[in-house]
This record gives structure tokens, sequence and C-alpha cells, in this order.
């Protein structure tokens, strides 16, 4: 009984307790702030920074406590704990690359909330950096286009150390795209080609204009040359058929409305030509095998040989 009155009255029992209070208040004004600001604020972007936010600072507020309590010279636990650090360290060292990558990332804008990327093999839309992992709408898979396909794929920050991170949308959110155009030999292949420059350059205008200036901040703070912005129709001819190709620039999640856009123009306009631009395809016809008249002919027995009669000196 005395030595457990002795373990309460101590300085390290103090300081715990101290800190296990801290703790306690800390966490319950962060879910009261974090329920309101839930209830008060509808933008989903403002809405969640200011959560994460809340978070941050509770977690300086509970590192400091630890600091303020058991930083001293005195504390025995800061004793303790030193003399396990190594042994913690490597039985907790993807924790630790996970909270370093999470550093790498607020520090070196690897991507942000709402950037589209590819990391750790997963295509996907972020929707939350946590401090040991990022959490993506996943892209793709038995999902053709750029369409969400409803799975959250949860990465390890740590990925941004051991594989290449795709950032879509950070400094330059355009892509370049392109499609092909297959036209029939024996089209008017000029009438084709003012189609297709037309019909890009009308559906691509506004983002031409967006895309210019974003691309020459791009230039200002990278060594890379200053590549073609507008709209470009080219030619090939193959066994099969002439094939044009149209590259245009979109935005990054505009991909699959834009072809849809540009084919559903490119239709109609080659139609309104009256067969003098006429898209080519590949038909392949399969020939029936020609019944088989097989007849088997009775076979007949042979005629014996008449026998002639010997002479006879």
């Amino acid at each position: 009984m005395d030595l457990f009155l002795q373990i309460i009255k101590s300085d390290v029992a103090r300081k715990i307790g101290s800190f296990i209070l801290v703790v306690t208040i800390v966490l319950v004004l962060s879910s009261v702030v974090k329920k309101t600001i839930k209830r008060q604020i509808d933008d989903n972007n403002i809405r969640y920074r200011a959560q994460k936010g809340v978070t941050f600072i509770s977690y300086v507020i509970v590192l400091a406590a630890i600091v303020s309590e058991f930083g001293g010279k005195s504390s025995g636990l800061t004793v303790a704990l030193g003399a396990g650090s190594a042994g913690v360290a490597f039985a907790l060292q993807e924790v630790i690359a996970s909270f370093a990558g999470w550093i790498a990332i607020a520090a070196g804008g690897f991507y942000g909330v709402g950037d589209r990327v590819q990391v750790g093999g997963i295509k996907g839309d972020v929707i939350d950096v946590g401090l040991l992992r990022t959490t993506l709408m996943e892209l793709g898979g038995w999902v053709d286009g750029d369409l969400y396909n409803g799975r959250i794929v949860r990465v390890a920050n740590s990925f941004v150390f051991k594989e290449p991170v795709f950032n879509y949308s950070r400094d330059f959110p355009f892509l370049w795209d392109e499609i092909k155009v297959p036209v029939k030999y024996g089209s008017d292949y000029k009438r084709a080609r003012q189609i297709l420059e037309g019909i890009v350059e009308e559906e691509t205008h506004e983002f031409n204009k967006q895309a210019k200036g974003r691309w020459a901040e791009v230039v200002r703070q990278f060594s890379i040359e200053n590549a073609r912005i507008d709209p470009m129709v080219t030619l090939i001819a193959n066994d099969n058929w002439v094939e044009f190709t149209v590259r245009y620039i979109v935005e990054v999640k505009g991909r699959r409305g834009m072809k849809d856009r540009l084919f559903d123009k490119i239709l109609e306009q080659f139609d309104a030509t009256e067969g003098r631009v006429a898209f080519a395809s590949m038909t392949v016809h399969l020939v029936e095998t020609p019944t088989l008249d097989v007849r088997i002919l009775p076979i007949e027995a042979p005629v014996p040989a008449k026998s002639t009669p010997s002479s006879v000196d």
C-alpha cells in the first residue's frame, strides 16, 4: 500500500496524469469543433481543409504537451524511451517512412487534395492526405475512360520514395490527347482535313487560351521546350485506308467528354458531304462452306470370261 501511494505521488505519475488530461481535453474540443464545421460549412473543399487544420493543431498541442511534461533531463521516462528508440525505429520503419513521406508530400508539393495522380500503381483523384496514407478515389479498372469505378484506395505515403508519382493536374492541368479517323480511299481528303480542323478548333478554343498561359509558366519553371498548344491534324496512308490523327489539348478531367463531342460532330459533317468523305472500315465476309454432294455408285460384278475350245491337231 505504501509503495502504491509513493508511485501515485511520484513526479512521473503526476506528469502522466497531466498528459492524459491534456490529451482528453484536446480530443473533446477537436471533436466539437469538427462537428461544428460540418454543420456550418457547405463548401466541400473549405470544410475538408478546416477539419484537417483542426486535426493538425491537435497534434501540435499533444506534441507540445509531451515535450513539456517529459522533456526534462531528470525524467526517467525520457531515459527509457531513449534506450529503446533504436528497437522502436526498426519495428516501425514503414510507419516512420510513411510519416516522412507525408512531410515530403506537404513540403515538396507532390500532390494535394483534388489532384488527379497515379501513385503506387493506382490512378485516381486524391480525396485525403493523412499522416501515413493517401486516400484515392480510383479511376479505370473495369471501367473504360477516366471515370470512377467506386473503389476507395489507401496508399502508404512511403511510396513517394519508392515509385514515380504521376500528377496530371498540379503544374499543368491539361493533357494532350488524340483521336484517329479512318477515311476511305477515293474520298475528298482536303475536305476531310478542313472538316477535322474546323471541328477541333471550335471545340478546344477555350482550352487553348487557358493552356497557353499555364504552359508559359511551366516553361519558365522547368527546362522544357515550348511545345505546340494549338490543335494539329496529320495524315498517313496505310494498306486499308487514309488515317487522320487529330491532336489537341483538353482539361485533365474532360478527355471522355471531349472525344464524345468531337466524334459526334465528325459523323454529322461527314454524312453531310453525301459521300465525298466517308469513314473507312474493315469488312470481313465469311463464306459458307458449299454443300458437298457425294454419290457412291454400286460396284458391278465382273463378267466371267468365255472359254475358247482348244484345237486338236
